[in-house]
């Protein structure tokens, strides 16, 4: 198997566990800020230990700037997470995960906003078929703009969600000549204080078996998903790796069908091609062409290409 073949089926890999989250943060039956402070608790044991049996300490290229940096990308990543884990409570995991997925534009907007980055014309029309395509797949009516509706609420959460998502890749952007593996490692045990104080451990009594999800989440969608992920950025070409991010929302939309009977209607489903269309279209503009073999300049989830999920 050549070096570009064995990214593939990594990213693959990574891109189907990513697209299993839901699952394990609906199952645990804990609330977001539970869920989030025991996936950055189980996932920088797994990534500290990783990073240890692999020698990543030595020469890991930290400044204090860069500490810095890693660490305030950080607090937006795992409030990201917890907006976008109420979101699964409020509206669909189906829903939260496509509405989330307009990550990319908020990366581009954010950029023109922050650090006047150039948007072209072509970007800007991309990014408006994109945010047409999310006012179908939303599925927003008049009638839940009154009375409080918990789906409104549970669209803006992952609005919310992508919208950190992108404050983080900005600046998780800037932290270079380190290790992907141990800027995610500091963002994660940044949220272990970070969250601390949201924490209901009485909630957490009697749960039983609902702590193996939980540590799955750790375990799994941090440690192993990460590791999967930054080795095939290292053997994959940009395009690549975009095309085949989109394989995390639309496992996620399977597994909500199969496991919860969740679908989005018609009308909602033809905003999913236009969000992906769109999203390629703003991930590849102005991109140079990476060779297999080199670093993806795709940055350290959720991507969308990224371990943010």
């Amino acid at each position: 198997m050549n070096t570009q073949s064995r990214g593939t089926l990594e990213l693959t890999a990574a891109m189907v566990l990513s697209g299993t989250l839901g699952i394990f943060v609906v199952e645990s039956g804990a609330s977001a800020f539970n869920v989030v402070f025991f996936r950055v608790l189980f996932g920088a044991l797994a990534l500290g230990g990783y990073a240890l049996a692999r020698g990543y300490f030595r020469g890991h290229g930290f400044t204090p700037k860069k500490l810095a940096l890693a660490a305030l990308g950080g607090l937006f990543i795992v409030f990201n997470w917890v907006f976008l884990f109420e979101s699964y409570e409020n509206t669909s995991i189906s829903v939260a995960t496509v509405v989330y997925h307009t990550q990319p534009f908020y990366v581009v907007l954010l950029g023109a906003l922050l650090f006047r980055e150039r948007v072209t014309a072509a970007k800007v029309g991309w990014i408006a078929l994109a945010f047409a395509g999310l006012i179908l797949v939303s599925g927003v009516t008049p009638g839940d703009f009154s009375g409080g509706s918990s789906y409104l609420i549970g669209v803006g959460q992952a609005m919310a969600a992508a919208l950190l998502y992108g404050l983080s890749t900005l600046i998780t952007k800037r932290v270079t000549g380190v290790r992907p593996h141990l800027v995610a490692l500091v963002q994660v045990l940044v949220g272990i204080p970070l969250l601390l104080p949201f924490a209901d451990f009485g909630e957490m009594s009697g749960t039983g078996a609902d702590w193996g999800w939980l540590v799955g989440l750790g375990l799994i969608h941090t440690g192993l998903m990460y590791v999967l992920m930054y080795s095939a950025y290292q053997k994959l070409p940009t395009a690549k790796i975009a095309v085949l991010a989109f394989t995390y929302p639309a496992v996620a939309m399977v597994a909500d069908w199969a496991v919860y009977g969740h679908h989005i209607g018609l009308v909602q489903a033809l905003g999913v091609p236009l969000i992906v269309l769109a999203g390629l279209k703003v991930t590849l503009a102005g991109t140079p062409r990476t060779a297999a073999g080199s670093p993806s300049p795709a940055p350290a989830p959720a991507p969308v290409a990224s371990s943010r999920r």
